[in-house]
């Protein structure tokens, strides 16, 4: 499992984005689908833990990792809102870093961290909302269903699910009951990386540059060999572009894969990505299927650089039209 790291930027009609018109402009009501936030009552129960993953003030504990020293601004609640407010950001959606193996844990350890993640990611003010995230029950045992209920009555907007629990079409079988009641409640997916095994001898970025990606990309595939005939009404998004993936499609056709379709119910989020990465995932899947976010506080937003790329009709694409759409909270064919 890897500490977290602190990459670059982030970002993103069927127009292909070096296309649109250049243009300046801001993001003011746009939506930052995927950041991190630990709230009080979470932070409390990880420095209460007498083994991985804890907290001893500040400094993080995990298992075979080195210590991490986590910035106490990056996890103040009033100052993280000021700051996405001053930005004109409407709303910032939250969830658990997966990569910390919460839900990994047997239940007895697992479920007061997850209570606490969700009572305190309820209680963040404005312009917050937050992911819920449910225990990987160990082989043979069911999901948990009515964890997920309780967490989507609780105000979540749906379910952040490790991208290692979807590494392979096998393994999205498995759990695709729990992404039948995501589908049954109206609620989408957020896939994030998971956790990941140490290794020797790696320089610190290596967990976010080879094996988050490598786990991203994985779950695409699964999704694209199973996912769709599964769950025909599951809303998914894949986080930091599906470790860009979707750019492999002539690789997946010259290997006799599938013909990729349009598929309105399948999105991106541009986190750690910037014009480059974003331009080459609107090529490959239009614009319509990027979905604005930032990773923050591990890397930082780059809707400016977005406006003045690909200019301000993209920008309102990827931060408004595109996220309301992953929400379900945009009709089909309609503009926010």
């Amino acid at each position: 499992m890897s500490t977290p790291s602190r990459p670059a930027t982030t970002h993103g009609t069927h127009a292909a984005a070096g296309d649109v018109a250049r243009a300046g402009g801001s993001v003011g009501g746009g939506t930052d689908v995927h950041q991190h936030l630990w709230p009080e009552p979470l932070v409390e129960a990880l420095r209460a833990r007498s083994g991985p993953p804890l907290l001893r003030g500040w400094s993080l504990h995990l298992a075979g990792e080195p210590v991490f020293e986590v910035t106490p601004r990056d996890h103040d609640p009033a100052l993280r809102a000021e700051r996405e407010l001053a930005a004109g950001r409407a709303r910032v959606l939250v969830s658990l870093s997966t990569p910390l193996g919460i839900e990994e844990l047997p239940a007895g350890e697992a479920e007061p961290l997850l209570e606490a993640w969700h009572e305190g990611a309820a209680a963040l003010p404005r312009p917050f909302g937050h992911w819920a995230s449910v225990r990987t029950p160990a082989p043979g045992e069911p999901h948990d269903l009515e964890a997920l209920d309780r967490a989507a009555a609780g105000g979540a907007v749906g379910l952040q699910l490790g991208a290692h629990l979807l590494a392979s079409p096998h393994t999205l079988e498995q759990h695709a009951p729990l992404l039948e009641r995501c589908a049954a409640l109206g609620l989408p997916v957020l896939v994030h990386p998971g956790p990941v095994a140490a290794v020797a001898g790696a320089p610190g970025w290596w967990p976010a540059v080879a094996q988050y990606p490598a786990q991203l990309q994985a779950a695409w595939w699964a999704w694209t060999a199973v996912g769709r005939s599964l769950l025909p009404g599951l809303r998914i998004a894949f986080a930091a572009g599906a470790g860009l993936a979707p750019v492999h499609h002539e690789r997946l056709a010259a290997r006799g894969g599938p013909r990729r379709a349009v598929d309105p119910g399948v999105f991106v989020d541009t986190s750690s990505y910037g014009h480059q990465g974003i331009d080459a995932l609107v090529r490959a899947l239009g614009i319509d299927a990027v979905v604005l976010a930032s990773d923050r506080p591990y890397a930082e937003p780059a809707d400016e650089a977005v406006g003045t790329q690909l200019g301000e009709a993209a920008l309102h694409a990827i931060a408004r039209t595109n996220p309301a759409r992953l929400l379900g909270q945009l009709n089909e064919g309609a503009t926010a």
